[in-house]
């Protein structure tokens, strides 16, 4: 039987993909042992030198508001994004790939463990300390943690994440990816509700999903 791969594309600072996290935590529970799912982490602000100006805060915040209309998921909106914030989305990201060196079992959880320390607590996860603490909170040793995240492996490895992303031409988040022997399709792009994604995995999976009810 062919192997089929989902790739979830996303960033760890993107409100949709924070909406996203419960239909991307459904897929991977309903669906994760007919196939094989990959994060790729897409990139949305990498290298961003400047402090966010007030007019641009607001219109994020428009967008956190509408994520949460739609989706229901907790955001902490009095305080986000300080004066001075600077949404430099690399070092979140590398974070997730640093994670995922040390244990590759680890990079959803800690994908989602930093989304929620960025919308929810309101950390700043462009810093090594918080990414660190959460680390360390995740069970993974803070010292190799740390040790991982400024190597120039994982600098890489994050650069070549963004890379990826801007072959298959995907420049806003979230996407989701179906690979099989036949190519690449995409499942979506943009928010949907786990119900309607259902259809489509059950169409694409239906042929394996048989042979895996068979034994």
């Amino acid at each position: 039987m062919i192997e089929r791969t989902l790739w979830y594309v996303a960033d760890p600072m993107c409100s949709w993909c924070w909406g996203f996290s419960p239909v991307i935590e459904a897929i991977r529970r309903e669906y994760g042992a007919h196939l094989k799912m990959e994060l790729l982490l897409g990139g949305l602000r990498p290298g961003t030198k400047d402090a966010i100006p007030s007019t641009q805060r607001e219109e994020i915040l428009h967008h956190w508001r509408a994520v949460h209309r739609m989706t229901g998921q907790p955001f902490r909106f009095e305080g986000a994004m300080p004066a001075g914030f600077i949404y430099d989305t690399e070092p979140a990201s590398r974070g997730v790939v640093a994670a995922s060196i040390i244990n590759s079992d680890a990079i959803f959880p800690f994908f989602k463990a930093v989304q929620s320390a960025f919308y929810v607590e309101q950390r700043d996860v462009t810093t090594a300390v918080v990414l660190t603490r959460l680390a360390s909170d995740a069970g993974l040793d803070a010292r190799q943690f740390s040790q991982v995240f400024e190597s120039d492996t994982a600098k890489s490895q994050t650069l070549g994440h963004f890379q990826k992303a801007r072959q298959w031409d995907v420049h806003g988040f979230p996407v989701v990816i179906m690979q099989d022997a036949t190519g690449y399709s995409v499942l979506t792009a943009g928010y949907r509700p786990f119900e309607e994604l259902r259809l489509k995995l059950d169409e694409w999976l239906k042929d394996s999903i048989t042979i895996f009810d068979r034994h």
